[in-house]
């Protein structure tokens, strides 16, 4: 399947490297608002066209799946673009900027018929089932809480701070926090408190949610651009706990009983990043005939949204473009 990248930012660098390793995929095209820029991604990973617009790369006949790497201010308006030209789009998280225009991306997927994603990476790994059949398995009882955190000092990167470009550590990192308490909890939620340390630029440097479900489970998130923090994710049971070794991507999930004792270790299998899993779903749905996604359904980026919108309701933040 063809696949063509828009934009060249960090993220399109670091996912790229694994995009050539795929068997699946042909690097076929690349875009960016500087034709000098793709044309010198296109010479270092090898695809067959370069362009200095995102009109001319979706009016490529030969392009067959989009993915999207610009910022999150941006995801609507490039996601519009590539769908009104019948393209299939896999798009970086945070999807949207608000839940409003996830439901339009929605609408039009549906009028288009065209496939549409979020490459929130996470919800494709093998490792979300492994972690889901663990915890189901009954060795540390009945769950009761979750733990998890996200947090990276990357607030000097413009992208990730500026309010232009719907920056913040909740639409950057803390949306993957939401997601693991999700895939794992579910979202029968009765309600989600936050708070928030707002940095100079006026958005969140770090924040904390409390997420209490129905049940009366309890998910404590924690994400931040401005701190350093191990990345774990926490279950606590009856019986004992589970630990995650980095939600954002998780290369081991160690159970331990009630008395701190290691039971049990199990290593997540051998992959070439951890990006390539979306990508297989994507050429495989496409190929199916299918618009959406069974791992990450347009439905479930709306409702990270929304929750997302919430969480900067309680705040007071809201972007300019809002």
């Amino acid at each position: 399947m063809k696949l063509a990248v828009l934009a060249t930012g960090h993220i399109a660098e670091k996912v790229t490297q694994t995009l050539v390793q795929m068997k699946e995929l042909e690097c076929y095209a690349v875009a960016s608002r500087e034709l000098s820029k793709a044309q010198e991604f296109k010479r270092r990973f090898g695809f067959e066209k370069a362009y200095g617009s995102y009109q001319e790369m979706v009016s490529d006949p030969e392009v067959e799946l989009v993915y999207i790497t610009s910022p999150h201010s941006h995801h609507f308006e490039h996601m519009k673009l590539c769908i009104e030209h019948g393209k299939n789009v896999i798009c970086e998280k945070a999807f949207t900027v608000n839940a409003d225009q996830a439901r339009e991306i929605n609408r039009l997927a549906e009028e288009h018929r065209v496939f549409v994603t979020e490459a929130i990476w996470t919800r494709y790994m093998p490792s979300r089932n492994i972690i889901n059949k663990v915890l189901s398995d009954g060795t540390i009882g009945d769950i009761k809480a979750l733990t998890a955190n996200l947090c990276y000092n990357v607030y000097h990167r413009n992208r990730v701070s500026n309010p232009e470009l719907a920056g913040g550590a909740l639409l950057d990192v803390g949306v993957y926090c939401i997601n693991f308490a999700l895939m794992h909890l579910g979202s029968d939620i009765m309600d989600i408190h936050s708070s928030w340390q707002q940095i100079d630029t006026g958005v969140d440097g770090m924040n904390t949610m409390t997420i209490r479900y129905r049940d009366g489970r309890l998910a404590n998130l924690t994400s931040a651009i401005t701190a350093k923090s191990d990345r774990q994710g926490i279950f606590y049971g009856t019986k004992g706990y589970v630990v995650i070794t980095n939600i954002n991507n998780p290369s081991c999930i160690r159970v331990f009983d009630y008395d701190d004792n290691l039971i049990r270790s199990v290593e997540v299998p051998p992959q070439i990043s951890g990006y390539e899993y979306e990508f297989i779903e994507c050429v495989k749905a496409i190929e199916e005939g299918r618009t959406e996604s069974w791992s990450m359904p347009l439905s479930d980026s709306i409702e990270v949204m929304g929750i997302m919108d919430g969480i900067r309701a309680q705040w007071g933040l809201r972007y300019p473009m809002e």
